[in-house]
């Protein structure tokens, strides 16, 4: 265990982000050559290894905090590395995209600074990743099944790597032309550089994984048929219903939805486009939405060069200290300051949100591009607009960051394999994943897809719980590892927890 005063003697030091003019200079991780081990190290050793860990329930996956924290306070790298990963496939995309509800779920955070459990795992995953233990791990056997996996977002690829270690064999279908879902086009390179997830793959194809690019189940390709051809099926297609705007001027040039502006600009990190034709560069641009998508694309206007940037919350500005609604150990809703806030405030020297507006419409110019945003602000009860509180903001480039609402409805996935919509707009699954309403047997449902838009770790976590659902129904029986399901949560602020878009 690790010193059991350490949190006593220690203050909480988080791993130093890059200055923000340095930082806005290029598209690197903000956190970029910034994981010094020492420090680590020593915040790991703030662990109390208490007797009762709820940052173990603040996690999805169960992840083993105080085991790995221990292991990495004493310089332990390896011990720490396969202790992350005995509930964690991906670690590195945790470490760096995951809002860490861990952290307040920590006992230290009951009346004093938690411990910096989110700089550990990733600092613990890049180093033992640069020592060379992040081998593949091919199955002793093979069982003869064969699953199909529709999406390879990260629900879809760690339900593929566990079935691919049961000894299954798995294809990946995607429809996109690259593998990685939201965290190949939805999320920026100072996020999460897409060097980490090539690595992952490159891995997955060692263990014996398959991958099918540009494979449109449910359009260009049969679902019915695709399923007939397999022993079992994941749907992990993510939640790509994308919510709306229902106001005047929405038809108006230079409007357009965050997933689409935030795609071009990973296009052009990829080698498609020498500059984005979504570039927020010289433009007054409003941010509609006060989540983390929303706080992606600011991070991205300023790196193109946008004059200003404005991000519309219709919810108002959280304190700082939690609700009394929302105790220890959930997940508060609290102000939050994101790395693309803290550049935002850089350049201003103000925060860039505005809390408790609303758009009201927009005004055009005479070649019917969007010109002006009106808003008002909202009374919080019910979010109707305030009279009187109107005003106008130029806004010369809109992205909606609104969330969304389930899976796409379009195309034929749904009526081909017969899956059906709850109340929610999700497809309906049992408490083992089963698709319900299905044509045949042997279709699970994964990830946002079932649960809704959340988060990275609540993905994994069903794609780990939804490999071993599958791999029990192929043999009877199954070793894999199953996270809490989905369907067992409490409804507390962490049961409930979402990706804040709206």
């Amino acid at each position: 265990m690790t010193d059991p005063f350490g949190f006593l003697k220690v203050p909480r030091r988080p791993v130093p982000a890059r200055p923000v003019e340095e930082r806005l200079g290029d598209w690197r991780e903000v956190h970029a050559g910034q994981a010094l081990l020492p420090l680590v190290s020593e915040q790991a050793g703030r662990c109390m290894d208490c007797g009762i860990p709820f940052c173990h329930t603040g996690c999805p996956l169960g992840n083993l905090v105080p085991e790995w924290n221990a292991y990495a306070a004493s310089g332990d790298w390896h011990a720490a590395y396969e202790r992350l990963h005995a509930t964690n496939n991906f670690p590195e995309f945790t470490g760096r995209l995951c809002p860490a509800p861990c952290e307040d779920a920590c006992v230290l955070a009951i009346n004093a600074d938690p411990v910096t459990i989110k700089n550990v795992e990733q600092a613990i995953a890049d180093e033992g990743r640069r020592r060379g233990y992040a081998v593949p791990r091919p199955p002793e056997r093979r069982s003869g099944r064969t699953v199909a996996v529709i999406g390879s977002g990260p629900a879809g690829l760690a339900a593929a790597q566990q079935l691919t270690r049961a000894g299954h064999s798995v294809v990946v279908h995607e429809r996109s032309d690259r593998f990685g879902g939201l965290l190949r086009y939805g999320i920026p390179d100072f996020k999460l550089e897409k060097v980490h997830l090539d690595r992952r793959i490159e891995q997955m194809r060692a263990e014996g994984t398959a991958f099918a690019a540009g494979a449109d189940i449910g359009g260009a390709v049969g679902a019915a048929e695709l399923r007939s051809r397999c022993d079992a099926v994941v749907v992990a297609v993510g939640a790509g219903e994308r919510r709306e705007l229902p106001v005047t001027g929405r038809a108006l040039g230079g409007i357009h939805q965050a997933v689409d502006y935030l795609t071009c600009a990973n296009r052009v990190r990829e080698g498609d486009y020498a500059r984005s034709p979504l570039s927020a560069e010289g433009r007054h641009v409003v941010i509609v939405g006060g989540g983390d998508t929303g706080s992606d694309c600011l991070g991205t206007a300023l790196r193109q060069g946008a004059l200003s940037v404005v991000q519309l919350d219709i919810n108002p500005e959280p304190g700082a200290a939690r609700p009394d609604g929302e105790p220890w150990p959930v997940y508060p809703k609290v102000y939050r300051i994101s790395h693309a806030h803290e550049e935002a405030r850089g350049r201003g020297g103000r925060d860039p949100r505005l809390f408790s507006c609303a758009t009201l419409h927009f005004e055009g110019d005479a070649a019917g591009r969007v010109r002006a945003l009106h808003l008002s602000a909202v009374e919080s009860a019910g979010r109707s607009p305030l009279a009187g509180t109107e005003q106008e903001i130029p806004a010369e480039l809109v992205l909606l960051a609104l969330g969304f609402s389930g899976p796409e409805r379009s195309g034929g996935l749904c009526e081909q394999l017969g899956l059906r919509l709850d109340g929610s707009g999700n497809f309906a699954r049992d408490a083992a994943f089963s698709a319900v309403g299905g044509h045949a047997p042997g279709v699970f449902v994964a990830g946002d897809a079932g649960r809704g838009q959340s988060l990275v770790v609540w993905a994994i976590a069903e794609g780990r719980a939804a490999a071993a659902a599958v791999d029990r129904y192929l043999t009877g029986s199954t070793a894999l590892p199953a996270p809490v399901a989905a369907h067992d949560v409490p409804m507390t602020a962490l049961g409930r927890m979402r990706y804040g878009d709206r």
